[in-house]
């Protein structure tokens, strides 16, 4: 289904998008890019215009994300293997690596030492928010106490843990926030204390997740030292399927490579399908790279992105793309149409099986939620399985929404097809749980008082990115990765089902 092209195999035109000109910076508001007066160079200093050429500003031919480094790091052109100094534009933490990263930066630069740019520092509690834990609780406050003192401009604050919604600040999940937020931007460095930073890579910037060390030292000084990845392009093309979703698309992907099939490569993802997908779908598919051992993931930024971005971001951004003669490690190609739904089974997200070959096994719960699965789009997914059904889940079915704004999507949005109700509607009436509070919630175990945690040895099918042993909680427990029409579907069963049973 997806065939590998050698290293030495130079991008082909016909998949990259070619640069008549270097991108002029997009003016935020505007949902078309606006035309360059004058030839940029993607490095500074800017050198005299000239006439443009297929690569830009620069002789050398690059990927998109050699070309977002070498402006970072103030280079005409970078290859693979680099090492260089980046000039970061948002780093990110949140309430599990903040205040170690916050220690960190204490210890280094003083305990009276400023951040390098109050704006530029995001901070975002999501992960133990929702619990009696009182070391979970004391992160949080550490959070608050910081950003106090460095007069942070975005701390998204919780205090009232009895209703989310008494918290106007607090928005959930930080991969979902800091897209609906605005602070994700094509052609920017945005890094962050969580693995899945990578998220981002779907508005066409370089995302990745680093460590609190890393962490402290660039919240002081706004600089990262980082190797360029060589780039791996995949290509989908094709029409999707009604009963498949980006999900499907990044398991095949990752079954198809193994788990560390990318180790420390950045991973682009072009061709007709990814420009038919939504901005939350891009966000999926770009959200799982780092199972595959990716650096980063990204997408090209298009109308797609420029129209999600209206009104979000008062920041202007300059896109780039890869040029048609840029080098990849290897490409992958896909005829998504002819895809079939899939899940992870136990333990690894790399264990890939097709949904139908997994009909015979029985499961406890289904979990829909997370950065990867509890978007608007996947509750609206989930809903129209219910819907289409007509019928009662058999299985527990906890639905954690990832920020507050898709807490009320679920509540005020109408299920297409539906004569009006909403996902919360439909979801009662099937008989699942009560929508909780937004937060990072059970994907990761957390405290044992976590909502949705798998205290016992159960089988779960899950919306979110790990099934490690462990990582939703009981180290017996059995957790089946999937799209959230697949997740809907086997509530419905109590198997693992093949949404084709409810969509055909």
């Amino acid at each position: 289904m997806a065939s590998s092209i050698s290293a030495a195999a130079k991008a082909s035109a016909a998949f990259a998008h070619k640069e008549l000109a270097a991108p002029a910076p997009h003016r935020a508001g505007s949902s078309r890019r606006t035309k360059p007066c004058r030839v940029r160079a993607v490095a500074s200093p800017a050198r005299t215009p000239r006439a443009p050429s297929s690569t830009g500003s620069v002789k050398t031919a690059m990927t998109m994300t050699e070309k977002i480094l070498a402006r970072a790091s103030e280079r005409a052109a970078l290859e693979p293997g680099e090492n260089v100094w980046v000039d970061i534009d948002v780093l990110m933490t949140h309430d599990v690596c903040g205040p170690g990263t916050i220690g960190i930066f204490k210890k280094e630069f003083g305990e009276d030492a400023k951040v390098w740019d109050r704006e530029k520092v995001v901070i975002i509690p999501d992960h133990y928010i929702f619990t009696s834990d009182e070391r979970a609780n004391r992160n949080v406050d550490i959070l608050r106490d910081f950003c106090l003192e460095q007069n942070i401009k975005y701390f998204y604050d919780i205090k009232d843990l009895s209703d989310f919604r008494a918290n106007p600040d607090y928005k959930g999940v930080c991969h979902i926030a800091l897209a609906q937020e605005g602070h994700c931007r094509p052609g920017e460095v945005l890094l962050g204390t969580d693995s899945h930073t990578c998220n981002a890579g779907a508005f066409g910037q370089f995302a990745t997740g680093i460590g609190n060390t890393d962490a402290g030292f660039v919240m002081g000084t706004g600089k990262a030292l980082l190797k360029v990845p060589p780039t791996i392009r995949f290509v989908l093309d094709g029409e999707m399927p009604p009963y498949l979703l980006a999900k499907d698309l990044i398991l095949q992907i990752i079954g198809e490579i193994s788990v560390s099939g990318a180790t420390y490569k950045s991973m682009e993802f072009v061709g007709s399908t990814v420009e038919s997908l939504t901005m939350e779908e891009r966000m999926t598919l770009c959200n799982m790279v780092v199972e595959a051992g990716g650096k980063n993931g990204v997408v090209p930024a298009d109308e797609t992105t420029f129209k999600y971005l209206e009104g979000r971001t008062s920041v202007d951004y300059q896109p780039v793309y890869s040029d048609a003669e840029a080098r990849f490690f290897s490409d992958y190609r896909f005829d998504v149409s002819k895809l079939e739904p899939v899940v992870a089974k136990p333990h690894s997200p790399d264990n890939r099986a097709l949904a139908r070959e997994c009909k015979d096994v029985k499961i406890d719960r289904v979990y829909i939620g997370s950065c990867t699965g509890g978007k608007t789009e996947d509750f609206l997914a989930a809903a129209k399985v219910f819907l289409a059904s007509g019928k009662k889940v058999k299985v527990p079915t906890f639905l954690v929404p990832a920020t507050q704004k898709v807490w009320m999507d679920v509540y005020s949005l109408p299920v297409p097809g539906s004569g009006g109700k909403t996902c919360a509607q439909i979801f009662e009436e099937a008989g699942c749980d009560t929508p909780a509070s937004p937060n990072c919630g059970a994907c990761l175990g957390g405290p044992r008082d976590t909502y949705a945690r798998m205290n016992e040895p159960t089988v779960c099918v899950s919306t979110t990115n790990r099934n490690f042993p462990g990582r939703m909680g009981h180290k017996e427990g059995q957790i089946y990765l999937a799209s959230p029409y697949t997740a809907a579907a086997s509530a419905l069963t109590g198997y693992v089902t093949d949404p084709r049973d409810f969509l055909m």
